[in-house]
């Protein structure tokens, strides 16, 4: 969202007005590229970590405004739910020993963070003791633009909010508010790219989706149930769907997106988002983009990007002015996260230097696989996990492990080498990729095996997630890999 916003009502007609702000900037946007002046080098990286604040018996603590107070840091910032916090690495190339200075910047910041505060800070794509009644209003972060946004979610969708959740198990639950969001903490991996070449690493970015949360999956539970390998992609999407029952059986798009074709250029997923997502937060800027690019400045398009801002794409393009120069990234938001900073860093290696190599072939992936195929695989790693069978073109049905130890992972070695990485980095990520491939052992898969072993002894489902959590809060403190950590 970017800045804390007061207003805490709209008027219609700011709607009206705000709609075609947001079109003058699109369209501004449209002859910034015409004319070519974006900045059109690659290479620059930038990552965003969403933590939970646990208390010593592994229960939620509702605490961030405290801690961030105790921290005074602004690497960490606040996040949907008052147990949540965000952790943002300075953006940097990860050309020689960047993917090694963003895991020792990351470890100093926790170390640094857990030194001040007597919180638990646990990287984990879901907590899994969180219960629904830690999941309601008066846990919304105290900060008024989750609070408005939680009102234009619940005002469009009209009634409550309904999960139902299908995994192993299965959850139904409903919430008045967009609280259970705050369950969901995730890794966004961002990737400049030039304008020119932005849709081959989006398409690419699509294309590998669902190998990266099948890998990458951490997610297994939920109010005590076990439900997919990645659970935080299902309950993302259903804990924002502004559409009532009518509105999905006519079409109408949900704001957590996939999306449904290739794309030609960056505009298509901008006038997208334009056309079929109506405005949430209306907040209106002074600047005029026309003037300001007239006079030959570089306009923040502001209305533009806080829209982008209220569409949940898997994998969104995000525009952006550093330095006086406008660029273009993509913000890979599929991952959850953890288990540790290396396992974390090993699968942004795998992103970056894969997308990279896919980007760049001269028969493009996406030229392949359907697009729809591209959408299974990304359920299907999400339900299945590290045991998820894909289509790959070339392979047929293939399961994920053999098909990134088969196929992929070379691929990501020659991305990353066509960055710089230093190949003594690269060597050691993409070898953590390897291993959990080989071991069949992910985030996900240790924590369901962690909890059977505390079945096994005795212990009630709910006693068994605590015991795990505490487990997973300890090994998680080593950076040791995940699939390392012993179950029992």
């Amino acid at each position: 969202m970017g800045k804390d916003l007061a207003t805490l009502g709209f008027a219609p007609e700011a709607r009206v007005t705000y709609r075609q702000k947001v079109r003058r900037c699109l369209d501004v946007f449209a002859q910034m590229l015409h004319r070519g002046l974006f900045d059109d080098s690659d290479g620059m990286t930038g990552l965003e970590i969403e933590l939970n604040l646990i208390d010593e018996h592994a229960r939620p603590a509702m605490r961030n405004a405290e801690v961030l107070a105790e921290l005074d840091d602004p690497c960490f910032q606040t996040e949907l739910g008052r147990f949540n916090l965000e952790l943002n690495a300075p953006p940097r190339s990860i050309a020689g020993r960047g993917l090694g200075d963003y895991e020792q910047d990351l470890l100093d910041s926790l170390r640094r963070a857990a030194a001040r505060t007597d919180c638990g800070i646990v990287m984990i794509g879901m907590l899994p003791t969180l219960s629904p009644d830690d999941l309601v209003l008066k846990n919304l972060s105290a900060n008024k633009r989750y609070r408005l946004l939680n009102d234009e979610l619940a005002g469009a969708r009209g009634e409550q909010f309904d999960l139902d959740i299908r995994g192993v198990e299965r959850l139904r639950s409903a919430s008045a508010s967009i609280v259970p969001e705050a369950a969901c903490t995730s890794v966004q991996f961002h990737l400049q790219v030039p304008p020119n070449r932005f849709d081959s690493y989006w398409n690419a970015s699509q294309a590998i989706a669902g190998v990266q949360v099948a890998i990458g999956a951490n997610s297994p539970y939920l109010h005590g149930r076990r439900l997919w390998a990645e659970t935080r992609i299902a309950l993302f999407q259903q804990a924002t769907d502004t559409r009532p029952e009518e509105l999905r059986a006519q079409g109408v798009r949900p704001r957590v997106w996939f999306g449904e074709r290739w794309i030609t250029s960056v505009t298509d997923l901008f006038d997208e988002n334009v056309r079929f997502f109506a405005p949430l937060l209306p907040i209106l800027e002074d600047e005029d983009p026309v003037d300001v690019l007239r006079a030959g400045g570089v306009p923040r398009l502001g209305e533009l990007r806080l829209h982008n801002g209220t569409v949940y794409r898997w994998n969104r393009p995000v525009y952006d002015v550093m330095d006086g120069r406008p660029h273009l990234r993509v913000e890979n938001r599929v991952l959850p996260s953890g288990p540790t900073v290396a396992d974390l860093l090993a699968n942004a290696a795998f992103y970056f230097g894969l997308v990279r190599r896919l980007a760049e072939d001269e028969r493009p992936i996406w030229s392949r696989l359907p697009f729809a195929a591209a959408l299974d695989n990304f359920h299907a790693g999400a339900i299945g996990g590290i045991e998820a069978t894909a289509y790959w073109p070339g392979r047929g049905e293939i399961p994920v492990a053999e098909l990134v130890r088969s196929v992929l992972l070379p691929l990501a070695y020659e991305g990353l080498d066509r960055y710089g990485v230093e190949p003594m980095i690269r060597d050691r990520l993409l070898g953590i990729i390897d291993e959990r491939c080989r071991l069949r052992c992910n985030g996900a898969s240790w924590q369901t095996e962690a909890v059977r072993s505390a079945e096994r002894r005795g212990l009630s489902r709910i006693a068994a997630l605590h015991e795990m959590l505490l487990r997973y809060a300890e090994l998680h403190r080593t950076n040791e890999p995940v699939h390392t950590w012993p179950t029992a």
